[in-house]
Order: structure tokens, then sequence, then C-alpha cells
């Protein structure tokens, strides 16, 4: 039935295919050409189906892994398999999609951060990273953040575009969320100025960490 199933939903994929919405995507890396709002309302009709996820992951398309993404179940999955997606992963919406949507929920998310952080692919460290500034932010209680700030300050400026975001996206986290940790994060973000030119759009925050932290705090204390 999956089998079938997995036919039909490709062919509504294909159906989907717009070459401005591929343009755009591709801008950011992304190798496919459906409009997410469209992705999300398939992935709603749909519901939640665990086998045709794992169907549509198979097909390595990436608009079809973004929609395998949406209808899993993420408890469903082992620690195994999600290392193994992670490393499958390499276009960057659906290596964000995997650590937000699936490897969160999962039990495996504490165990797969530490084994990720450490590792010599920078992709896969940056899913560590993203998974880090997730506990910063809601469960810190067990996490050095000294010693974080210690491999962010020594590692982060040289580091690859994927990781060194996740790097300073963990920094700005420590410095929002930490107040005894505030000024050293300051003072790395204002050292290292990694980001710093990044371009903005009006009404947009920078990603940039020592505006990034002094805004996030303004907002806390207003």
């Amino acid at each position: 039935m999956a089998e079938t199933a997995v036919g039909e939903v490709l062919a509504e994929l294909a159906a989907l295919e717009d070459p401005r919405a591929r343009e755009v995507n591709e801008r950011h890396g992304d190798d496919h050409g459906v409009n997410l709002g469209k992705l999300r309302a398939l992935a709603k009709r749909l519901k939640t189906q665990q086998e045709l996820a794992v169907e549509l992951w198979r097909t390595g398309d990436t608009a079809a892994r973004l929609l395998a993404l949406l209808i899993c179940r993420p408890k469903a999955f082992g620690r195994e398999e999600l290392d193994a997606m992670l490393r499958e992963a390499r276009t960057p919406k659906v290596h964000d999609w995997l650590v937000n949507y699936v490897v969160k929920k999962g039990p495996h998310a504490e165990e797969l951060r530490v084994a990720w952080l450490g590792d010599p692919d920078p992709v896969v460290a940056s899913a560590g990273w993203a998974l880090t500034s997730e506990r910063v932010a809601k469960r810190p209680e067990g996490l050095d953040l000294a010693e974080l700030l210690d491999v962010i300050e020594a590692e982060m400026k040289g580091a690859p575009d994927r990781l060194q975001w996740a790097m300073n996206a963990c920094l700005a986290q420590i410095g929002i969320d930490h107040a005894g940790h505030r000024a050293r994060a300051l003072e790395i973000g204002e050292r290292l100025e990694v980001l710093k030119d990044y371009p903005t759009p009006p009404g947009c925050t920078s990603p940039y960490a020592p505006v990034w932290i002094g805004e996030m705090v303004r907002r806390q204390e207003a």
C-alpha cells in the first residue's frame, strides 16, 4: 500500500513544482521547487503516516524528504536510524527540519547531541550545536556553559559556515538566557566579529551575537 501511495505522492509533488520557488530555494542551497506552504498543506491532508514517511525519505528527493519529516512519528525512529538520516541530509532545509521537527521531539535527542557535537563532519557537528542551543534555553542543568564558551571562543571564527552559524546561535543563546555568562558571551562576540556584517532586512534582528543578545535581553526586560 505504501508503495502505491509513494507514487501518488511523488506525482503530487511533481505537479507542485514551481520554477520561481526552485529559484528561491536554490539560493538557500535547497534543490527543490515546491512552495513550502503548499508542501505543509499536503502534509496536513496526508496526516501522520510513518510507513509512507520512511518510503518518501528513501527516495532521496528533497521535497519528498521534507514531506516525510512533516508526516512521520518522531518517536518511531531509532538512534542509529536518525544518525544515518542526518548524515544523508545535505540540504539545509532537510537538515534543519530533521533536527527541529524529529530529533528534538524523540527520545534520542540528548544522546545524539553529545555524539554529534564533536563529530569531524561540520554539518553533523552543527546539528549537535543546534541541540545544545535548545538545552541552553530550556534545560541547562548539567551543561558546562563556561566550557561551551571556551570551545566557541577557540573554534567558531574558523569554522565552516553551517557549523559557525550553529555555534554563533549557541553563543547568543547563552548570552540571552544566562546573565552570569552574558558579559563573556558579549566579549567573545565582539572580539570574533562573526556575522557582524551579515545583511539583515529592516525589522529583523542581526545574527551578530552582541546585537542579537542585546535585543533579546531588551525585549525580556521591557
